[in-house]
C-alpha cells in the first residue's frame, strides 16, 4: 500500500527534513508515525500524497508512483486516499453535510447518490445529527468527526491522518481513535502521525519513530 525507497527531503541547504527514509506499509495495516514536533512527521504526510516532491527516493502508493505523478494528475490521485489535516480544513460557510458533499459535486456524481453516500458516512462516524450545522458551531471533536467523514466518503483503500487527536481532550481523543480501529477493522490501511504518546501506546498495529528527520524503528 505504502513503499518509500530512500527518500531524502530538504528545504534548505545543509538541513535535511528527511533523510534516507525507507519503509513498507502492507494493504490492511494500522501504522503510526510517531517523533517529536519537527521530526519531520508531516512533511512525510505530505509526501504520501504529493503535497511536497522528494529530493530523491521513490514513492509508491497504492500502486501509484507518486514521484512520478504528472501535476495534473495529482487531484486524481488523491480521490484514491483519504486525508485527515491537524486543522480540519472544513470549510466555515458550509454544512456539515456539504464539506463531505463538497468534492463529491465537483466530480459530477448524480445528486441522489451524493446524498445517500454522504448521509451514510456522516451515520457512520456518528454526526449525522449536526449535519446542518456549520464548523463555527461545532466543537472540536465534531469537526474532527466531519473532516474524518469527508475523508471516507469516497471509501479510499487508505487513510492519512496528520495528529488527529492533536486538538482534543483525552476522552474526545479516544473516540476519534476508536472510530480509527473500526476503520482499519473493516479493512481500510491507516497510516496516523502523531506525537501523542497515549496513542502510540495504545495503537494495534506497527510504530514508527522518527527524529531529526531519520527513520529509527520500522
Amino acid at each position: 500500500m505504502i513503499q518509500m525507497l530512500h527518500v531524502f527531503k530538504s528545504f534548505a541547504a545543509n538541513a535535511q527534513a528527511l533523510e534516507d527514509i525507507t519503509f513498507q506499509v502492507d494493504a490492511g495495516e494500522f501504522t503510526v508515525l510517531t517523533g517529536p514536533s519537527g521530526a519531520g512527521k508531516t512533511t512525510l504526510l505530505r509526501l504520501l500524497y504529493a503535497a511536497e516532491r522528494p529530493d530523491r527516493g521513490n514513492i509508491i502508493v497504492n500502486r501509484r508512483n507518486v514521484t512520478r505523478l504528472a501535476r495534473r494528475r495529482i487531484p486524481e490521485f488523491r480521490r484514491s486516499i483519504g486525508i485527515v489535516f491537524q486543522d480540519f480544513k472544513l470549510l466555515p460557510t458550509k454544512t456539515a453535510f456539504e464539506n463531505v458533499a463538497f468534492a463529491q459535486r465537483v466530480l459530477a456524481i448524480p445528486d441522489r447518490e451524493v446524498r445517500r453516500r454522504v448521509a451514510n458516512v456522516l451515520k457512520r462516524v456518528g454526526i449525522a445529527h449536526r449535519k446542518e450545522a456549520c464548523p463555527p458551531q461545532l466543537s472540536g471533536g465534531e469537526q474532527q468527526r466531519v473532516a474524518l467523514a469527508r475523508a471516507l466518503v469516497n471509501e479510499p483503500a487508505l487513510i492519512l491522518a496528520d495528529e488527529p487527536t492533536g486538538n482534543l481532550d483525552d476522552l474526545l481523543a479516544q473516540e476519534i481513535l476508536g472510530l480509527l480501529y473500526e476503520i482499519n477493522a473493516d479493512g481500510t490501511t491507516v497510516f496516523i502521525a502523531t506525537h501523542d504518546r497515549q496513542l502510540v501506546a495504545s495503537a494495534p498495529g506497527r510504530v514508527l519513530t522518527l527524529e531529526h528527520g531519520r527513520l529509527l524503528s520500522t
